[in-house]
C-alpha cells in the first residue's frame, strides 16, 4: 500500500544521499561517479517492483475486474487501530471489498487512511447508492454497549447487513483478523452494559470446594459449569439425564481444562435423574458436595402444558428429592434456578417452579445445616428454545419470522450474565432467600424481531412495505403463554450489596401443611388425574390461574378414544 511505498522512498532517499556523497562527491577509484546516482534508483525500482508484484499476486489483484466487482462491498465503522487492522486483513483476503471507513471523528473525515477514504456516518445513504455498500462492519471493540447500541440504531434504517468484532478483551493478542467477524452479539440487541462481577462473591461458594450442578447439560446448567470452572473448584460433579448433553459438556470442559494448565481439578460426569431420590442420595453421600446448583428443569411452557404430570414430577418433586438428599449429606449451600414464570403463573411450568420455591422456603425451618436459596430471572438469550436463535434461523431461511402475539413482551438477559449473577446471589444467601435479578426493562418481542431483520440488511414485509424481504407472521398465543412476565409477586423488594440482585419477600406454607398437600398432589399425579392436579396446584400457589382448558396429551387421547 501507499504507506509502505512512502516508507521505501524515505529509506532509499536517505541511503541514496549517503551513497552519492561517497561515490559521486568524494569518488572511489575505478568507479564511475554516475554510479552514485544510478545505483540508488535501481535499488528503489528493485525493492518497490518486487513488493508491487507480491501485492499484485498475493493481494488478489491478478483476478479479473469482474471477480473483484462481484465481492460484497463493505464499509468499516471505526477508523481506529482495530478498523485499520481489519482493513489490512480484508485487502489481502478474498472475502470482501472495502470501499471506505465510517468514523465520527471530524478530523479524520475527508482524509485517506491506508488507501481508503474516511466518511461521516451521515453519508451512509449516499455511499450505499454510489458505492453499492451492502455490509457495515463494526470495528469499535472498546466502545461501551450503550455507544454500540446508538450506532446500531443509526445504521438499522439502511439496507445493509451489520457484522461486528468482539470486545477488546476477547480479541486474541490484540490483533484483528477476518475470522474475528461474527453476527451481532445478543448484548448489542439488548443495548445495555453488563455490571462487572464481584470476584469475591463468585469464589465464595466455589473455590477449593466440591460443587454439584444438576441439569449440567442444559443451557443454564452448562454455562454455570463454564463459569464455575474459571473459579477453580476442588471438584465439579455434573448431573444430567441426557447422555448426549452430558457427553457434550464434559468434553467441552475437558478441552478447556487441557488448554489451561493452571486450572486442574476432577470433573465427574454422572448420568442421573433428579427424580431418582435413592440415586441422588448415593451421589451426595459419595462426594459430599459443599455447594449444589439445581438447574435441572423442564422449562418449555407449551411442552409442559401438554405433559403436566411429568413436568410437575421433574420441576417440583425432583427439586424436593434433590434438596432432601443435599440436607441429609451436609451440603452447605443449595441454589435453585427459578424463573419469572413462577410469578402469578398461568401455566403448569410456572406453577411447578413457584411450588418448588415454596418447598425450599418451607424446608428452611426444618433444616439447619443447609442454606436453601432461590434465584429468579427471565428469558436467557441463546438458550435452547430462545426466540433469538429461532428468529435468526428463520431470517436465514428467508422467513417468515413467527411471533405468537404482536404485543408480547419479555425480560431478556445474556446467558453468561445470568450464570454469573446466579453464583453471586447464592453467595449472598442467608437461608430461605428469594433473589431476583434486575433484568432492566422488558423488551417487546416484535421490536426485537424487526431489529434482527433490519440489521441483517433486509426489509420487513408489511403493509407499508409490501415488497419487503421478510414477513413477520402472528401465530397466536400457545397454551399457558402470557403476554407479559413479572419478576416479583409483591411490591417490596430490598436491595443487596450487588446492584443487579434484589431480595424478594414472599409468603409460603409451613412444612407440615406443605407435606400433606404434596402427598395429595402426588396421589393425583399417580392416577394421572390432571383436573385434581391442577386444583391442588391452585390451592397451593397463590395467583395460579390456568389460562385455558386441559391439554394433556394422554387425557385428550383417552377422551377421544372413549367417544
Amino acid at each position: 500500500g501507499w504507506p509502505a511505498m512512502f516508507l521505501i522512498i524515505r529509506a532509499i532517499a536517505l541511503y541514496g544521499l549517503l551513497y552519492a556523497c561517497i561515490v559521486t562527491a568524494i569518488g572511489l577509484e575505478g568507479v564511475p561517479r554516475t554510479v552514485g546516482l544510478i545505483q540508488p534508483l535501481l535499488l528503489f525500482f528493485a525493492i518497490s517492483g518486487s513488493r508491487a508484484l507480491a501485492h499484485y499476486w498475493l493481494g488478489g489483484l491478478h483476478r479479473s475486474k469482474s471477480q473483484i466487482a462481484a465481492l460484497p462491498k463493505v464499509l468499516i465503522y471505526g477508523a481506529g487501530t482495530a478498523g485499520q487492522q481489519l482493513n489490512a486483513a480484508l485487502v489481502n483476503g478474498l472475502e470482501m471489498r472495502v470501499v471506505g471507513f465510517l468514523d465520527d471523528d471530524d478530523l479524520l473525515q475527508g482524509n485517506m487512511l491506508n488507501g481508503q477514504p474516511v466518511y461521516s456516518p451521515d453519508a451512509l445513504a449516499d455511499l450505499i447508492k454510489s458505492n453499492g455498500g451492502s455490509h457495515v462492519l463494526l470495528a469499535i471493540p472498546r466502545a461501551s454497549r450503550r455507544r454500540r447500541n446508538e450506532i446500531l440504531e443509526r445504521v438499522r434504517g439502511y439496507p445493509v447487513a451489520v457484522r461486528t468484532l468482539p470486545s477488546v478483551n476477547d480479541l486474541a493478542e490484540g490483533r484483528v483478523s477476518v475470522s474475528d467477524l461474527h453476527e451481532l452479539d445478543i448484548d448489542d440487541l439488548l443495548g445495555r452494559d453488563q455490571v462487572p462481577p464481584d470476584h469475591n462473591l463468585l469464589s465464595k461458594n466455589i473455590t477449593d470446594k466440591v460443587v454439584l450442578v444438576t441439569g449440567a447439560g442444559g443451557s443454564i446448567g452448562s454455562e454455570l459449569c463454564r463459569q464455575i470452572r474459571i473459579v477453580a473448584p476442588a471438584k465439579l460433579l455434573l448431573i444430567e439425564q441426557s447422555e448426549f448433553a452430558l457427553y457434550s459438556i464434559h468434553e467441552e470442559l475437558l478441552g478447556l481444562q487441557s488448554a489451561d494448565d493452571g486450572l486442574q481439578f476432577d470433573i465427574v460426569p454422572l448420568l442421573a435423574s433428579v427424580q431418582d431420590e435413592e440415586w441422588m442420595r448415593r451421589v451426595m453421600s459419595a462426594w459430599h458436595p459443599d455447594t449444589v446448583y439445581h438447574a435441572a428443569a423442564y422449562k418449555h411452557v407449551p411442552m409442559v402444558e401438554h405433559n403436566p404430570v411429568m413436568g410437575i414430577r421433574n420441576n417440583l418433586l425432583g427439586t424436593l428429592k434433590t434438596a432432601k438428599a443435599a440436607a441429609e449429606n451436609g451440603v452447605s449451600d443449595f441454589v435453585l434456578i427459578s424463573t419469572d414464570k413462577a410469578v402469578r403463573p398461568t401455566n403448569i411450568m410456572g406453577a411447578s417452579k413457584r411450588l418448588a420455591e415454596m418447598v425450599l422456603q418451607a424446608m428452611v425451618a426444618t433444616v439447619s445445616s443447609t442454606k436453601f436459596t432461590m434465584v429468579r430471572f427471565g428469558n436467557v438469550l441463546e438458550s435452547s428454545g430462545s426466540v433469538v436463535p429461532k428468529f435468526r434461523q428463520q431470517i436465514h431461511d428467508g422467513g417468515p419470522v413467527t411471533l405468537t402475539h404482536a404485543e408480547i413482551t419479555r425480560f431478556f438477559m445474556t446467558i453468561s450474565e445470568a450464570a454469573q449473577l446466579v453464583i453471586q446471589a447464592g453467595a449472598l444467601a442467608e437461608g430461605g432467600d428469594v433473589f431476583v435479578l434486575d433484568m432492566g426493562q422488558p423488551i417487546k418481542v416484535m421490536d426485537l424481531a424487526r431489529r434482527m431483520i433490519e440489521l441483517s440488511g433486509l426489509i420487513v414485509k408489511d403493509e407499508q412495505n409490501p415488497d419487503g424481504d421478510i414477513e413477520i407472521k402472528i401465530t397466536g398465543l400457545r397454551p399457558g403463554e402470557k403476554l407479559y412476565e413479572e419478576l416479583i409477586i409483591g411490591n417490596n423488594p430490598t436491595p443487596t450489596s450487588h446492584p443487579k440482585i434484589l431480595k424478594a419477600h414472599e409468603d409460603f406454607i409451613i412444612w407440615p401443611e406443605m407435606e400433606s398437600k404434596l402427598d395429595a398432589l402426588e396421589t393425583a399425579m399417580n392416577a394421572n388425574d390432571v383436573s385434581a392436579t391442577r386444583l391442588i396446584m391452585k390451592q397451593l400457589v397463590n395467583g395460579y390461574t390456568p389460562s385455558g382448558k386441559i391439554v394433556d396429551w394422554v387425557s385428550l387421547e383417552k377422551t377421544a378414544s372413549s367417544t
